[in-house]
């Protein structure tokens, strides 16, 4: 019978041998060269009929390696199963030795396992975190009412231009005496106030009323050639060294007037009857900007929370290890340079996730079937809102089923819901330094 040893090198490293005699694996053989007897195709033998030692000194070797490689496969993750060794990456083969599959009928193979360290992670009121999250003074909520006044305006044409107003103008170059140049540039086109960057344009456009003729120097106008290339329809290299007088000749002016603050706007924004005076409107913008900003709130707690732990918990890992098996493992070929230059943050994250798996385990957090399949619905939900559509119930409860049988999306809607369970059992159990900062604040250091 197969014998399967474990070696303790140190707290982090082991490793497991694994002898296999012919007892092991002949019969694996047998089968695997009859699989392949029934399929050969050979010439002068019938299907399926190939001899037997035919097959054998053809493919003998290659049916042992692949046989005996499935096996210690098997076995070493059994082993590791049944003996509730906790492990890091995978086990992998220490090339110590040569192997002659042709000639050697007993072998032994060695395996280099990184192992989980253990710690304890300790949470209670005497554990504290900086917790930042915004105050919502009445500045914001009065910046974030603007700003849907805005997006809700209406478009006008007021008689004279405005320094945020959009002009539709007709453009001719002028020579060097101040006439329309023959042949010169012509372009219709617009020039948006607020996003032009020259105040000397600027100051001559706003005030400009229709049928206006004002002169702009070309750089007055466009900051670079590409922007004149583009803007005028001129070439590209022609372009750069443009240096003309323009006429601009005013034929429209546009502005965005501000929704009114009134029952109209109220009923766009949350439906008819929802809301139903400024007060009103208001204070559910002061709640909404308190459940955006929460979330903010939360991703810097939680990146804080992990921070904390790992520099506090200090916990070790196999690194050398690790930076094996990384190499080893990589879709994409990564020197042994770059791994150095990354492995850092690579380390700190397997430290939180281990940080994380302990307060799962220890705190016998679990996540529903249920519970996910709601999370993958309000997902789907969200991501019709984006576009402004609606579907319904049934369509939506599909999609879920749908999305929840993809292994990698299922893993990271359940990883997503364990951080936040992880996130609330934080946060109601130790203590949080709450600071209120500006939104300025909040974002500026974030």
């Amino acid at each position: 019978m197969m014998n399967i040893t474990k070696k303790e090198i140190d707290s982090l490293n082991a490793e497991i041998t694994i002898k296999v005699g012919p007892a092991d694996y002949e019969s694996k053989i047998k089968e695997g060269i009859k699989k392949v007897q029934r399929q050969a195709s050979v010439p002068g033998f019938r299907p399926g009929k190939v001899p037997e030692g035919m097959i054998k000194k053809q493919y003998g070797t290659q049916i042992m390696v692949d046989e005996i490689n499935k096996l210690l496969n098997e076995s070493i993750h059994k082993f590791i199963e049944e003996n509730k060794i906790e492990i890091l990456g995978n086990p992998m083969p220490k090339q110590d030795s040569a192997i002659d599959f042709e000639k050697q009928t007993d072998f032994e193979f060695t395996y280099e396992i990184g192992l989980a360290p253990q710690f304890n992670v300790k949470l209670d009121n005497k554990t504290s975190f900086n917790y930042k999250t915004v105050k919502i003074d009445d500045e914001l909520v009065e910046k974030y009412i603007k700003d849907v006044r805005r997006n809700y305006g209406k478009p006008i044409n007021p008689d004279v231009a405005g320094d945020k107003d959009v002009v539709f103008v007709d453009i001719n170059e002028l020579d060097e005496t101040g006439a329309i140049k023959a042949g010169g540039v012509y372009k219709s086109t617009s020039v948006g106030l607020d996003r032009l960057k020259n105040e000397t344009g600027k100051a001559k456009l706003t005030g400009a009323k229709k049928e206006d003729k004002i002169v702009l120097n070309v750089n007055d106008l466009y900051e670079t050639g590409l922007d004149k290339s583009v803007s005028l329809g001129i070439d590209k290299d022609a372009a750069e060294t443009f240096n003309s007088n323009l006429q601009l000749t005013v034929k429209n002016i546009a502005r965005l007037d501000d929704a009114a603050l009134d029952q109209e706007l109220f009923d766009k924004i949350y439906g008819p009857g929802i809301v139903n005076s400024e007060e009103e409107f208001r204070n559910k913008v002061k709640h909404e900007l308190g459940l955006m900003f929460q979330v903010d709130a939360d991703k810097f707690l939680q990146a804080e929370i992990e921070k904390t732990l790992v520099d506090q918990l200090g916990i070790g890992l196999p690194d050398a290890f690790l930076k094996r098996w990384l190499l080893a493992v990589n879709e994409k070929p990564i020197s042994e340079e770059q791994l150095e230059k990354e492995y850092p943050i690579y380390a700190k994250s397997m430290q939180w996730k281990l940080i994380e798996n302990k307060i799962i385990k220890d705190n016998s957090i679990t996540v529903s079937n249920q519970e996910a399949t709601e999370e993958a619905k309000g997902y789907i939900r969200s991501e019709y809102a984006k576009y402004g559509q609606q579907t319904s119930d049934e369509e939506v409860s599909k999609i879920a089923l749908s999305l929840l049988s993809k292994e990698k999306e299922a893993q990271k809607i359940y990883e997503n819901m364990y951080t936040r369970k992880v996130l609330e059992l934080i946060k109601s159990t130790c203590s949080l330094n709450t600071k209120e900062v500006s939104y300025d604040d909040f974002f500026k250091n974030n």
